[in-house]
């Protein structure tokens, strides 16, 4: 399993926007061959900071099921309206025990 984490930054004054479109376009990752979780969080010091946690079988169910499909596409742009700036997006893996 991987963790993708994507930062992305909101233009000031769009927060509550960018909220309801990504509560929209969830599915489109969510309902992704591969994608285990779905989670987004709101930056408390800094509210138009947004992390985005998805869980995925591999970084090839990432890239491959998602980021190379029309649901992307879909999901960028019912979402991107809304960045100040491309998100950063890196993919993680668990420490062993």
């Amino acid at each position: 399993m991987v963790i993708e984490v994507a930062l992305i930054d909101v233009q000031e004054g769009r927060e509550d926007d960018f909220a309801a479109a990504y509560a929209k376009a969830k599915s489109l990752v969510e309902t992704t061959p591969g994608c285990r979780s779905v989670r987004m969080t709101r930056g408390v010091e800094t509210p138009t900071r947004f992390v985005l946690l998805v869980e995925w079988d591999s970084v090839e169910a990432h890239i491959d099921n998602f980021r190379a499909s029309d649901r992307f596409t879909e999901w960028r742009a019912m979402i991107g309206p809304y960045f100040d700036g491309a998100p950063r997006v890196e993919h993680f893996v668990d420490l062993p025990a």
